[in-house]
């Protein structure tokens, strides 16, 4: 596939994360030659966070990741992709503990201290003899590259995406690093498809789950490319204590709010990064919504107007037809009045009190709707409530990824 138009120019430069240390391997889940087996390996004592897909049918990963996300520790993440092992009933689950036996074995440490993620097709239980040949090679392999580990995790991605921030707890600087995949079945509920945050922090798991919990509501729940949500959904952050910090466990803790605010900060720039690589997209779209009963109505009506085929398809199509977006706001169910609303697009006022605005003229939206960053203003004009959302266009390119996607 062709690189998305709105990939960034480079992946970046990423820190080495002391006591993280990052292999590949080629498993053969699919018939494509490249490596669809990525190891993680943690240094004892490493904290652990995670959310996963609120999807009612979700694959074993899932379920095996919301049994250990509590215990808040991680020796190791396995993550393949090619195959996403869900609805695969008790053929599923005996995979999964396969390869956390076979991990633990390695490590000397618990099964619970392996977390898994798989991502590809459905409905095919994953190989148990590829899972364990695949090991072996990984367990062999040399230390890579995050780039390398980014790339090995994608599926219809067109791009690696990973991202890095700093922040400062008391006098020493700490890192945090993400790599994440996602493409399409993108709606979380909760995360983004297989996200991953690893940091030298010492922060305690309860603290970590904390602040990544109140990340994500922000920023991976705030994404849409197609409405749909994976049953594969992971985000999983892990912290080496390796830095030399003081440990932080409170948010009244020195250095607490600049960590808060660098992880909000990373987060939303994969978020972003997977909006960016949407299926066929050729425009990346902020939503802002104002003026709502409350943040959580806000929230909704800006993924009702993210959602529309109907928006989608116009902005696609670089057409400035402001009653799709009306049409959005009124199929919300959310509280709304039509002759309190207000549109604009870029910096043009283009309705407001329900009426188009007095000498409206087309010509700076149209120009505005040729470029790849879209900006789209909503004020509901009945309270103080707000929210910001981010998708893409829909374009033919994603009937063509996703008609073709199992051959």
């Amino acid at each position: 596939m062709d690189r998305s138009p709105l990939a960034p120019a480079a992946f970046p430069l990423l820190p080495v994360i002391k006591g993280v240390t990052t292999r590949v391997a080629r498993a053969g889940y699919k018939t494509w030659d490249r490596c669809d087996l990525t190891y993680i390996e943690l240094v004892a004592g490493t904290a652990l966070a995670g959310v996963t897909t609120q999807s009612k049918c979700p694959s074993p990963e899932v379920e095996w990741c919301r049994d250990a996300i509590p215990l808040g520790r991680a020796r190791a993440l396995v993550v393949n992709a090619g195959n996403a092992n869900a609805f695969t009933g008790h053929r599923g689950r005996a995979a999964v503990e396969a390869i956390a036996a076979r991990v633990a074995n390695h490590l000397s440490c618990l099964p619970s201290d392996i977390l898994i993620s798989s991502t590809g097709v459905i409905g095919v239980p994953l190989p148990v003899d590829k899972a364990e040949a695949g090991l072996e090679a990984v367990f062999a392999a040399a230390p890579c590259s995050w780039e390398e580990a980014a790339t090995t995790i994608g599926t219809t991605d067109t791009y690696a995406k990973g991202a890095h921030v700093s922040a400062m707890i008391g006098e020493t600087r700490v890192d945090l690093v993400g790599i994440i995949k996602g493409s399409g079945m993108i709606a979380p509920d909760m995360a983004t498809m297989l996200g991953y945050i690893f940091t030298n922090a010492a922060i305690s798991p309860a603290l970590l789950q904390q602040m990544l919990a109140a990340t994500n509501r922000s920023t991976f729940s705030c994404i849409t490319v197609d409405s749909d949500t994976s049953t594969s959904d992971t985000v999983l952050a892990f912290a080496t204590g390796q830095a030399g910090n003081a440990p932080v466990t409170s948010m009244d803790d020195p250095g607490a709010d600049a960590f808060f605010a660098a992880l909000q900060d990373l987060c939303r720039q994969l978020a972003h990064l997977v909006v960016r690589d949407g299926e066929g997209a050729t425009k990346f779209i902020e939503i802002r919504v104002e003026g709502a009963e409350s943040d959580d109505s806000a929230h909704r009506i800006g993924m009702a107007i993210a959602n529309s085929p109907l928006v989608k398809t116009a902005i696609a199509g670089e057409d400035a037809n402001w009653g799709r977006v009306v049409m959005a706001v009124g199929k919300a169910g959310e509280p709304a009045d039509r002759d309190k609303l207000s549109i604009r697009f870029g910096a043009t006022q283009v309705a407001t009190g329900g009426l188009a605005v007095d000498g409206y003229d087309e010509a700076p939206v149209a120009a505005h709707l040729k470029g790849q960053e879209i900006v789209l203003g909503v004020d509901i004009g009945l309270g103080e409530g707000r929210a910001t959302i981010w998708t893409c266009d829909l374009t033919h390119g994603y009937i063509s990824i996703n008609a073709d996607y199992r051959s």
